[in-house]
């Protein structure tokens, strides 16, 4: 009998947390768990995150005889000062504290430093206290590269009454950047039989249904049980999928104008998941004005109506980039468009002015060239 050997590369699959702690209180009652991890943790947090989750961490960790110190994540810290904090307590493990940026620089360290890594979120905004991967910003704000880490988190803890201290945009923008798993995956992992590619996709549109279904209802009653059921989508579900999916299940060309809008200073007073939830839209309407695929055309017109229930952003007006000017929407657009970016997971090619139309063109109709679609109209550098 002739027996064939497999030829396919061996991979690491980092699906989920080794452990997950959710529910009312779930911080009160993860000291035993944490405690597990070692006994000199350092706390990293932005300096809201730690001023209102410190008070009763460190309750815990006292009860638990813990010795902790906090390192305060701003964006213009630098890793250096991370490590020295580090070093200087002689920390055995890290929790980090916070939202997207802060839990990824938390997670980044504890990679670096090999250490075991504790994430609690405080708001429900992305998904970044249950992936094995970390997106590094300038201390300017702007996007420039991810790190894919070696595990996810070690336990993560979802206290559903610490996630409901943080502003309501915040849960609006995590559902923003939940609903692109479907709109990318679905794109970028084209027609792979793979069995966990076709898992990850499903449980995209799985996902994609949820916040369509409870979203609105969820932001009516805080706290109540559709509200959980969206947290847990936004923060928990929507990490499983680029588990079990990967690279192709990750981001395309939502995240691609996200990265490019971050170089622009105006756009940082918008949330991470309001510029994806407006780079869907771009994506979809690139599908429409290149492709010309009407099916992203009807789900441009039924995610527009969907942003206008829960407050989303369509246009560039709604981000609060309603003064751009031409260079900065060609510089916004060149970003996307980088030899590097996850936009050429779009099945078909696209240049820096295709986006730029996309861009000033979410919520009209397919028609026109990219000169009768309002570039020329915007100001110019000079203004």
């Amino acid at each position: 009998m002739n027996h064939q050997t497999s030829s396919t590369a061996v991979t690491s699959l980092l699906v989920a947390p080794s452990q997950v702690l959710r529910g009312s209180q779930a911080l009160s009652k993860a000291g035993e768990a944490i405690a597990r991890l070692g006994q000199r943790p350092l706390v990293v947090g932005g300096d809201r995150s730690l001023a209102v989750v410190e008070p009763s961490l460190q309750l815990l960790l006292h009860h638990y005889q813990l010795h902790a110190a906090s390192a305060s994540y701003r964006p213009d810290s630098s890793k250096i000062s991370l490590i020295q904090a580090l070093e200087q307590h002689q920390a055995d493990f890290i929790i980090g504290v916070g939202g997207g940026k802060a839990l990824d620089a938390a997670k980044l360290l504890a990679e670096q430093c090999k250490l075991p890594i504790v994430t609690i979120p405080t708001s429900a905004a992305t998904c970044a206290a249950w992936t094995a991967l970390s997106n590094v910003y300038s201390n300017q704000g702007a996007f420039q590269y991810d790190v894919p880490l070696n595990r996810c988190p070690d336990l993560l803890v979802l206290d559903y009454e610490l996630i409901q201290t943080a502003p309501q945009r915040t849960l609006i923008a995590g559902i923003g950047d939940a609903l692109a798993k479907w709109y990318e995956a679905s794109v970028s992992s084209g027609d792979s039989p793979a069995t966990l590619t076709i898992a990850a996709v499903q449980q995209a549109r799985i996902l994609r249904d949820i916040l369509f279904q409870k979203s609105a209802a969820a932001l009516k009653a805080p706290g109540g049980d559709d509200w959980q059921e969206v947290v847990d989508a936004t923060v928990l579900l929507a990490g499983v999928i680029g588990g079990l999916g990967g690279a192709r299940c990750r981001t395309v060309a939502a995240h691609a104008v996200h990265n490019g809008l971050t170089h622009l200073p105006m756009a940082h007073e918008s949330l991470h998941g309001e510029k994806v939830a407006y780079g869907i839209l771009v994506q979809l309407r690139l599908e429409e004005m290149v492709q010309g695929n009407q099916l992203a055309g009807s789900a441009r017109q039924q995610l527009s109506q969907f942003y206008a229930e829960i407050g989303l952003p369509q246009t560039l007006e709604d981000l609060g980039l309603g003064n751009i000017t031409l260079a900065e929407l060609r510089q916004a657009a060149e970003i996307a468009c980088n030899p590097h970016s996850d936009i050429h997971r779009l099945p078909f090619a696209v240049t820096p002015e295709q986006v730029m139309a996309a861009m000033v063109s979410t919520t009209l109709p397919v028609e026109g060239s990219p000169s009768q679609l309002g570039i020329p109209s915007l100001q110019s550098e000079s203004e």
